[in-house]
């Protein structure tokens, strides 16, 4: 399969972005949904800042405090050898004896890069999208976007101490938004909506993550107003040794074709090397899975892709198809985004017909 990366990659880096927050650096614009509008190529960046700190033996844990009734920044300092804590990801603080989520070591927000060429862009200064609720105290991650008539659906992560869920914005214009909530409650990510309904109905992807029975596996579910979702269907699961034997989860917002709706998503295996995949929807049944992609169609091989933060992550949330060709931008460990070119021809050649 013929995959044209950038030559400009990674697009954006971390350097290239100034800190929203005082006292913090940037150590990730990753995992960005993506827009066309107004003659240009949006996207919407996770941005994630880590609080700077000159004790070696202390770690700070930003998060939104909002018991005055406005969100405001706050520090926990925690002592890197307090017994009560598992300091070994470098994402997450964990409570030692149970594993459950203590704290984030970054606190992420949404922020928008223009381009008119899809290949350079400008990043604006303020956040698009901040966390204002208690559902978001820890930060909002990896939104997707689809546009349906003239109305753009941010649908994103939302982290708080609660778990994740999915939080839902509308805005024509990406200036004046409204918020609507969360449309699927925790332990929920990676929703993307379908661009148009189906027989009547809107759908969406989206990936439970299961603490007992059950694995991380994309399902399908559907809603008469985009608000309320049900009928949750089983979609696509897990192989049981390969490149996608770990996690899965919808990856870019669903494109449609003549031979069904296209969804690039994402797959780890069990030593969390993340790469995508294809699957082919039906037009009138999305839950009927058509075809899909025996081995990944973008692995993690350039230096941008396999070092970093978080290494050997390629992980995409939007793309831009122009005729024939789908430019898919990606989020490259955890760190900077960059950006690939493919034939559909190619990826349909791909497939593997059920």
């Amino acid at each position: 399969m013929n995959v044209i990366r950038f030559q400009e990659n990674p697009l954006i880096t971390p350097q290239q972005v100034k800190p929203y927050h005082n006292d913090h650096e940037v150590i990730g614009v990753f995992n960005a949904g993506v827009a066309e509008y107004n003659g240009e190529v949006l996207l919407l960046l996770r941005v994630a800042e880590r609080p700077l700190t000159t004790d070696k033996e202390v770690i700070k844990a930003p998060y939104i405090d909002l018991s005055s009734g406005t969100g405001k920044l706050q520090m926990a300092e925690l002592d890197l050898k307090d017994p009560r804590y598992d300091f070994s990801d470098p994402r997450s603080i964990t409570y030692a004896k149970s594993g459950r989520a203590a704290y984030l070591t970054s606190l992420s927000y949404i922020r928008i890069a223009r381009s008119k060429d899809g290949r350079h862009f400008t990043i604006d200064d303020e956040p698009l999208i901040y966390p204002e609720n208690e559902r978001e105290v820890w930060g909002i991650e990896d939104p997707r976007v689809t546009q349906i008539d003239d109305t753009y659906y941010i649908q994103y992560s939302a982290v708080s101490p609660e778990g994740i869920g999915v939080g839902l914005i509308s805005t024509k214009n990406f200036s004046s938004m409204k918020r609507h909530g969360l449309m699927l409650h925790p332990e929920n990510k990676d929703v993307a909506i379908f661009p148009e309904k189906i027989n009547g109905k809107y759908y969406c992807l989206h990936r439970p993550v299961p603490k007992g029975i059950g694995r991380p596996e994309i399902w399908i579910a559907e809603s008469d107003n985009l608000l309320y979702w049900g009928n949750h269907q089983y979609l696509l699961g897990l192989s049981e040794d390969g490149w996608d034997n770990g996690r899965i989860g919808g990856g870019a917002v669903p494109i449609r074709t003549e031979k069904g709706w296209l969804e690039i998503y994402h797959a780890a295996d069990k030593n969390n090397r993340y790469c995508l995949g294809a699957v082919l929807l039906d037009l009138q049944n999305p839950a009927q899975i058509l075809a899909k992609t025996k081995e990944p169609i973008l692995t993690p091989e350039s230096d941008y892709e396999t070092s970093g933060f978080f290494g050997n992550v390629v992980f995409t949330c939007g793309a831009v198809v122009e005729e024939q060709e789908i430019t898919v931008y990606y989020g490259a460990s955890d760190t900077s985004m960059a950006a690939a070119t493919m034939n559909l021809e190619d990826i349909f050649s791909q497939l593997t017909y059920r």
